[in-house]
């Protein structure tokens, strides 16, 4: 029987701009945000404090623009405003239904977010409001992973949840190699021995070094964000120990 009581009370969750797309091959499918807005929903009723960072590479991947010959910075400057999109998206999503939600971004654009103050930050999610941390770390050079890592340490948070299109982490591609298995633990060291791609070794560095746990999770089906919230044995936990 799951607990009653929600297992974290502050969580980071980390969306890849992906996790907007659905279905679709580029952009933001409306349905899948909404879908999104009210697991977190969910959560944020328990009483549970929420802080999203969302990726943007539904929308541009500087990355691979750099790949194509575009500056890396330039590239990376273009990602961030990428990740801006998704995330005034989500917010639409969330207040549609009721969640009170706030902006913040790493690059100053007041028109449309505030500037992410850390304790600002940490003020919204005491008084129950959900925070979509937008524009990365605001340089460039480091993934939205790293920005996770890094928001997450900052604002004091007891768990990244890596919300994915498979149910935890596998020894192989499950969409590929049939016979790949779902860990239920792993360690930080393995994830970086064995080069699994969960996040980049910046971020799966500096949670080993702040012991910070990360959980992997199929965020396509619908409850599980609630469902690990309480414990459940969902997706894979990356700690310490295996």
């Amino acid at each position: 029987m799951p607990e009653s009581k929600p297992a974290y009370s502050r969580v980071l969750l980390k969306l890849s701009g992906e996790a907007l797309m659905g279905e679709q091959s580029y952009g933001i499918d409306p349905k899948v945000a909404t879908q999104i807005a009210t697991d977190i929903g969910e959560i944020q009723q328990l009483g549970v404090q929420v802080g999203v960072v969302i990726g943007g590479g539904n929308i541009f991947r500087g990355l691979a623009a750099s790949a194509r010959g575009m500056d890396r910075a330039t590239g990376d400057y273009m990602g961030m405003l990428a990740t801006v999109i998704n995330a005034l998206a989500l917010q639409d999503a969330l207040e549609k239904i009721g969640v009170t939600t706030r902006v913040a971004t790493a690059i100053d654009m007041r028109a449309v977010a505030e500037p992410f103050i850390r304790r600002r930050a940490v003020r919204h999610l005491e008084k129950g409001r959900v925070v979509v941390l937008a524009a990365g770390t605001g340089n460039p050079y480091f993934t939205t992973d790293t920005a996770a890592a890094l928001r997450a340490m900052e604002m004091r948070a007891e768990v990244i949840l890596k919300g994915t299109k498979v149910d935890g982490i596998y020894t192989a591609d499950p969409m590929i190699d049939k016979t790949a298995t779902r860990y239920e633990r792993i360690s930080y060291l393995q994830v970086i021995g064995q080069s699994l791609r969960v996040m980049d070794s910046t971020a799966i560095t500096l949670c080993m070094e702040n012991k910070l746990p990360i959980v992997v999770f199929n965020l396509r089906k619908p409850g599980n964000l609630r469902r690990v919230i309480m414990g459940e044995s969902v997706g894979t936990t990356v700690s310490s120990t295996d």
